[in-house]
């Protein structure tokens, strides 16, 4: 399986699993959420997207996952839901 570059899901490992009929499957692992401190904080404003978000702060609408993981959120829509939610942001560094 390949994933673009940046993906949060480009160094997670792979397994490989034959079922009964003999058919290869094959998964990417589960992905825990990574440590991610907040660098800053974000007010969410009413009808604003998480790639939004992620292209201010970083230059990169697909970096959204970078806020997800600093917020412990597995769906990003979940953390622009609510007008006035205050968001962690991290550093652009890091995959």
């Amino acid at each position: 399986m390949t994933f673009f570059k940046g993906s949060r899901y480009e160094r997670v490992g792979e397994v490989e699993l034959q079922d009964p009929s003999g058919r290869l499957l094959r998964y990417k692992r589960v992905r825990f959420i990574p440590p991610t401190p907040g660098r800053f904080s974000h007010i969410v404003t009413e009808g604003e997207r998480i790639d939004l978000v992620s292209h201010r702060y970083f230059r990169d609408s697909e970096r959204f996952w970078r806020i997800c993981d600093a917020n412990d959120a597995l769906w990003p829509p979940d953390l622009v839901a609510e007008p006035g939610t205050l968001i962690r942001v991290p550093g652009a560094e890091g995959r």
